[in-house]
């Protein structure tokens, strides 16, 4: 089965060289060049890959990336002319699943895209290995991504789901930091475990009923994150 990108790029010369390359990848392309189209189209379609410049006109990459978080957890690379160590930290924080900075070579982008779909591919997987998990007063649903706590829907970021589920899907199992990056991020943000913590600690901001004593989600002090066995 073919697979489907959206390439959103106001360069033209850039969007169809891009364009050319990623038909490679056995897929179909669509490209688009401003934000506010490329996110109607994103919402409105399933598609496997979105290659999203951070400097479009109308809607930039950021707050294309930063409403689609909302609803869909489409793998997503940004693309942009800007590497300043802030605007790889913003893309990561809003759920980019990676970051290229031009010039970058195509044979690059093309391992990248294939890295960040097979990923995809493995995190559902991993993620989804029961339909539901029930630990008393807080409720996951996994098909439905629905989250609830005390019979109120919790509403989390689709990378804060996906942290929660890999968790609570292996009770008593310490991830490092490491390990968390590489599975809900990707392979390509060594160094960023700061990621990690704020998304764990906004995660604990919204279904712990003390933040200071959390229940569900564990430090392992030395090595990284766990899920409360004992619940």
């Amino acid at each position: 089965m073919e697979n489907r990108i959206l390439i959103v790029e106001d360069d033209l010369e850039i969007a169809d060289l891009l364009k050319i390359n990623m038909k490679d990848l056995n897929a179909t392309v669509e490209c688009l060049h401003d934000g506010r189209s490329a996110l109607d189209k994103a919402l409105a379609n399933d598609y496997d890959l979105i290659l999203l410049d951070l400097s479009i006109p109308i809607m930039n990459g950021v707050e294309v990336c930063r409403e689609l978080r909302k609803v869909k957890n489409t793998p997503l690379i940004m693309v942009t002319a800007k590497s300043e160590e802030i605007d790889k930290v913003v893309g990561l924080e809003l759920g980019a699943d990676d970051y290229i900075t031009k010039p970058f070579s195509i044979r690059e982008l093309k391992a990248r895209a294939k890295a960040v779909m097979r990923r995809s591919e493995k995190t559902a997987s991993t993620t989804s290995e029961k339909a539901e998990l029930d630990f008393g007063e807080l409720k996951l649903n996994i098909e439905m991504r629905r989250v609830t706590l005390n019979g109120h829907k919790v509403e989390l970021s689709p990378k804060e789901f996906e942290l929660l589920v890999l968790l609570a899907n292996h009770p008593g199992r310490s991830y490092s930091r490491s390990e968390l990056l590489d599975i809900i991020w990707g392979y390509n943000f060594s160094g960023y475990e700061h990621t990690v913590n704020s998304h764990v600690n906004r995660l604990r901001a919204k279904i712990e009923p003390d933040m200071s004593h959390p229940i569900y989600v564990l430090t392992t002090w030395g090595i990284g994150y766990r899920f409360n066995e004992e619940i």
